[in-house]
């Protein structure tokens, strides 16, 4: 029997890897696609990360960039890639965890592609689940195009006509710059009262002032990491006012209902849409862990990724510890605490 299984390859997942095989572990690594490196190969066409290469190192290996490049979605999976073949970290695609249970001294995980067992598990799925659209929006006919920004890949997926942006986010904004750059008329739906901020201040990047200020390192137990993680987060490297004050884009406040042909919002009524993307973020969903007890948020209760069930772990999640325990390169701390937790306390062979 395996003395861990880790569900998740992304970059959660693989640097706890790399910590398991440290301690020597017999270990797997199982992952619902088809290949490592797909969860960021499926999002948009022109996603850049917003921190530049050289805080974007993963334990054991620097990403492969000059330092100041913000690497693209394919760099993030090719280093991935490289990473599993550097570490030799043993990987399973295909595998679709739907169900985990505690039976006596193991877990089961169950898969359309077979039953696995393990004594630990280590949960490495990220935050972005079960991608958010409001219940009014099956409402609209099949004439609007609707596309979530999982989903969302290019302007070429849009039909002709006016489309409207819903959400105002990082990826939000940086879709709604991208559509507002085709010839049509875009709608932008959100609050337009929002933090931005460059990616660069004084010649040096953003992330070099988090780091040298200490801002990802508040702990979310800390009264200054409660009211950083509650408050709204800002939008990093995008021009919002310029985008917004171009001739073709129109804000239109925050989206309240539909009826067939017809978009409700704050401020209009909208009767000639042909394409709505709607960057509404995500649910989470845990359902699938049986006996794991959840906060009112729908995320795992845990301290610092160690859930209520003993030999059951956490890692990847949103604020887990830090504000930078959800970015490629504050995964390291994260990964580096469970596995000294694991090292004392973990049930093995």
């Amino acid at each position: 029997m395996l003395d861990f299984i880790v569900v998740g390859a992304a970059q959660a997942g693989l640097a706890m890897a790399y910590y398991l095989r440290e301690l020597g572990k017999d270990y797997l690594v199982v992952d619902k696609e088809t290949e490592i490196g797909a969860s960021w190969l499926n999002r948009w066409d022109s996603l850049t990360l917003f921190t530049p290469s050289e805080f974007n190192n993963m334990p054991g290996m620097e990403f492969p960039a000059e330092k100041g490049h913000y690497p693209s979605r394919a760099e993030v999976a090719d280093y991935f890639k490289k990473y599993v073949e550097e570490f030799e970290i043993p990987v399973q695609l295909n595998t679709l965890i739907e169900n985990i249970s505690h039976e006596g001294d193991c877990f089961l995980l169950k898969s359309p592609e077979g039953d696995l067992k393990t004594k630990n598990v280590v949960i490495a799925t990220g935050p972005f689940h079960i991608p958010y659209t409001p219940p009014f929006s099956k409402k609209l006919g099949r004439d609007i195009f609707q596309i979530h920004s999982n989903y969302y890949k290019n302007p070429d997926q849009l039909q002709e006509g006016k489309a409207m942006v819903v959400g105002a986010g990082d990826s939000g904004f940086q879709i709604l710059d991208e559509v507002s750059e085709t010839n049509r008329k875009v709608y932008f739906s959100g609050t337009t009262d929002v933090k931005v901020l460059p990616q660069e201040i004084f010649g040096k990047t953003l992330w070099w002032w988090f780091t040298k200020t200490g801002f990802l390192s508040f702990s979310r137990d800390t009264w200054l990491g409660k009211k950083i993680s509650k408050s709204r987060q800002p939008v990093i490297g995008t021009d919002v006012k310029a985008i917004l004050n171009r001739e073709n884009v129109e804000p239109v406040g925050k989206t309240k209902n539909a009826e067939n042909e017809v978009v409700f919002t704050d401020k209009k009524k909208i009767t000639d849409l042909k394409n709505i993307i709607w960057a509404t973020g995500y649910r989470p969903n845990f359902k699938w862990i049986e006996g794991l007890e959840l906060a009112k948020n729908g995320y795992p209760e845990h301290y610092r990724g160690v859930s209520n069930i003993e030999g059951l772990y956490f890692i990847g999640l949103p604020w887990l510890h830090t504000r930078g325990s959800a970015t490629l390169g504050g995964i390291k701390k994260d990964a580096e605490y469970l596995a000294d937790y694991i090292s004392e306390n973990s049930v093995s062979g």
